[in-house]
């Protein structure tokens, strides 16, 4: 008998009915300047414009939704470089709850700022040596909390897929779902819900260089530890999947481009400029891997999701000013 996937399409429809009404149905951009660059129909999923800025309020508010009412009166934890980090604050305000959060202490400010702004309690801890999945398990156990993991967990998973599934049911068949790749939630969310949908479908996760784990796993076939990355896409700084999230990725995922900081730069420049849309480096690289020509074969209709738009106005200035 096969495997039961640890989430299924009905779990995406399931997430999408639970966050209806609390997270954005966000938009769908086009350009036809950025038709004519790249040579086909693009379709931009605008989770920059999403709560907290990012897709991750999807998953967040989906899996805290589901703790029982003992479990939300004691509190949430989670530890996240960022986005994560504000979405799990939001939820639990949202549903009259606590969070602690861990977060590395060379988090952008405005991640930071955002993350209390919203009520929660911060721990910081040095990401190039400290392991925050033990300092966050230590912690809520001390404190009983319930933790929330930034994609290890199939309810995240279920709602950061939900991104996808609103794509495709606005804008029909695709040919290509272009997705930036971290610990991997949202893409094996999404992967799940565009091959649900459209058994066809390429699935193409973009990776920095300096940060290409999830492609050197799925080429070796298993899980590849690599130090912690040195980029300006902190949100994809990632050193090895998550054991969950490779599960589905190693099934659903077709191909893994990687794109340079610079090439990431063009990006957020050209969305600022000739789009008008703000993207944090983590949410530009679908696009920068686009405009780089990364993605081959080059699909005729192909949906991006711009995963966030995190970034305070003087390090936009500074990354894109290179």
């Amino acid at each position: 008998m096969p495997d039961t996937p640890p989430v299924t399409l009905q779990d995406v429809h399931d997430a999408a009915a639970r966050i209806k009404g609390v997270a954005h149905r966000t938009p769908v951009l086009r350009s036809r300047t950025l038709d004519e660059l790249v040579g086909a129909e693009v379709f931009l999923k605008c989770e920059n414009l999403q709560r907290i800025g990012a897709f991750k309020f999807r998953g967040a508010y989906n899996a805290a939704s589901r703790l029982s009412a003992a479990q939300l009166a004691k509190g949430i934890a989670a530890y996240s470089s960022g986005n994560h980090a504000q979405a799990v604050a939001l939820a639990a305000r949202e549903l009259g709850t606590t969070a602690v959060i861990v977060m590395p202490e060379d988090t952008p400010r405005a991640k930071l700022e955002a993350t209390a702004g919203y009520g929660a309690e911060i721990v910081t801890y040095d990401r190039y040596t400290g392991d925050r999945v033990a300092i966050g398990e230590a912690l809520a156990a001390e404190r009983g909390l319930a933790l929330i993991p930034p994609y290890e967990h199939p309810h995240v998973i279920a709602g950061q897929g939900t991104a996808a599934l609103e794509l495709i049911e606005e804008v029909g068949e695709l040919d290509a779902l272009v997705v930036p790749v971290g610990g991997g939630g949202l893409i094996a969310g999404s992967a799940t819900a565009a091959k649900g949908l459209l058994p066809g479908i390429r699935v193409v996760g973009v990776e920095p260089e300096a940060g290409d784990d999830t492609r050197r796993s799925l080429a070796a076939g298993h899980r590849v530890s690599i130090p912690v990355p040195r980029t300006i896409a902190d949100g994809q700084a990632a050193d090895i999947p998550g054991e969950l999230t490779f599960s589905v990725n190693r099934r659903l995922v077709d191909d893994i481009p990687l794109v340079t900081d610079d090439q990431i730069r063009d990006a957020m420049r050209f969305a600022f400029e000739r789009l008008k849309t703000v993207l944090e480096p983590s949410g530009a690289s679908g696009l920068a891997a686009l405009l780089a020509q990364r993605v081959a074969p080059l699909p005729r209709r192909v949906g991006v999701v711009l995963s966030g738009g995190n970034v305070g106005a003087e390090r936009f200035a500074e990354i894109i000013a290179g």
